[in-house]
């Protein structure tokens, strides 16, 4: 990860949100789907100039005891693409998630647009390939995605200036993307009343998360976040929320305000990572997700199939 003194992708993204703040043409307009079945936000990104639009972190809807799937949260979204008149260009995912199915290809089909993820990817199908046994015919090249974003790779969304900063930590795979004056984490930073992500599946690791996020907290204090969870679990916090500033993040995220050190942030997100049951839909989301959001192909039958394989973590 590169040194506070010698950061060109992070100089580049400060450049991106300055620019924004500059200038109203550069301030996507973000509109936001929570589901809150996972706690998960789906953010369409617009040009303001333009009908070009990005959407970020998709949810496919998953019955975990019926074994199915449905639609009714990405249909949302291409509703509202289509009433807007907004032509998607990218589908971006911020990470292989582990609490959620991805949308993508569905979205994908219907509206058009790259699928990108970050070139962690390869790690990711390298480790959860073997804990599913899915054999040389299983590709783990990250060919599933049309874009392998490495940290400090640019992009656009009609006149939309974006770039990428890799936010290790969570997973090895984590990207953050700054659009403009807005910064979507992914899983990195939760509200500031929540804290963190967890760091104790397979490549995570709390001090790299640490200085992650201190990548993302050193941009302008007046940069929009906008976050990839909600679970309104905090004491005097009615509703859930997923937007917020840098500058929130920095002086009042719970786990990693100001003041706080790496040494500590280590040792409080190890000890509560202990804690934590893995997530409810974990197998089902990294076997469908390091995939791109296809499942399995079907069976002699016809049939899909999720392996669940026991004792493996």
């Amino acid at each position: 990860m590169p040194t506070p003194d010698t950061d060109p992708a992070r100089d580049h993204a400060e450049d991106i949100v300055r620019g924004a703040m500059a200038d109203p043409a550069q301030r996507p307009v973000v509109r936001s789907f929570f589901d809150e079945a996972t706690g998960t936000v789906s953010h369409v990104v617009r040009d303001p100039a333009s009908n070009a639009c990005a959407i970020v972190d998709s949810v496919m809807d998953y019955d975990a005891a019926a074994g199915r799937t449905s639609h009714a949260s990405a249909d949302a979204l291409i509703d509202f693409v289509k009433t807007e008149g907004l032509v998607v260009q990218w589908l971006l995912e911020t990470h292989a998630h582990a609490d959620h199915l991805s949308a993508a290809p569905y979205l994908q089909e219907r509206l058009g647009g790259q699928l990108a993820i970050g070139h962690g990817i390869l790690r990711v199908q390298e480790v959860f390939g073997k804990v599913f046994n899915e054999g040389s015919d299983f590709r783990r090249d990250g060919s599933q995605f049309d874009q392998l974003f490495d940290d400090g790779d640019r992009f656009r969304i009609g006149g939309l200036e974006a770039t990428v900063l890799h936010v290790p930590g969570h997973t090895p795979a984590c990207l953050a993307y700054v659009i403009g004056d807005a910064i979507f984490p992914g899983d990195t930073l939760f509200m500031p009343d929540y804290g963190t992500a967890r760091c104790d599946f397979p490549g995570g690791d709390a001090r790299t998360l640490y200085r992650s996020i201190h990548r993302l907290t050193s941009l302008p204090d007046q940069a929009r976040v906008f976050l990839c969870h909600d679970y309104k679990a905090p004491p005097g916090r009615t509703e859930f929320a997923w937007e917020t500033t840098v500058g929130a993040q920095r002086t009042g995220n719970i786990h990693v305000r100001d003041g706080v050190t790496e040494d500590e942030f280590v040792a409080m997100r190890t000890q509560r990572d202990a804690t934590l049951s893995m997530p409810k839909l974990l197998l089902p989301s990294v076997q469908v997700n390091m995939n791109g959001g296809r499942p399995p192909e079907p069976e002699a039958n016809g049939v899909r199939y999720l392996k669940v394989p026991l004792n493996a973590l």
